[in-house]
């Protein structure tokens, strides 16, 4: 009887930690965090079918691999998918997660960089 009890409880607590791990996975793959970078045409490549990004909305024609800096200057190259080329010399907003990759992007004003990200465009 005391055993039956015990078993059931630590399924109870494995049923309910294995809810939060799985959610708190589902979250971390919605979060993210903003990476800043100007756009060079140059450094542009021609997406095929067989490249690894997926898109179920729309096509991902072309990839951008780029330098990116975070709120604090620090650099990570990041690579993402757009339809279409972008404006030369922009500067865009990269929302980046952590299992999910660049989950959105949006161009911003040079104004609108913080200090550490505008010293590393240096413009």
């Amino acid at each position: 009887m005391k055993n039956g009890i015990i078993a059931r409880v630590g399924v109870a607590v494995a049923a309910v930690l294995g809810f939060c791990i799985v959610f708190t996975g589902l979250r971390l793959g919605t979060a993210g965090t903003y990476y800043y970078t100007r756009i060079d045409n140059s450094k542009i490549k021609e997406n095929d079918a067989s490249g690894g990004v997926v898109n179920f909305k729309g096509s991902m024609d072309y990839l951008y691999t780029l330098p990116a800096y975070n709120e604090k200057g620090r650099e990570k190259e990041i690579t993402f998918g757009t339809s279409r080329q972008l404006r030369e010399g922009a500067f865009l907003r990269l929302t980046v997660s952590p299992l999910r990759g660049v989950v959105e992007w949006k161009e911003v004003e040079y104004e609108e960089l913080s200090a550490d990200v505008r010293e590393m465009f240096g413009k």
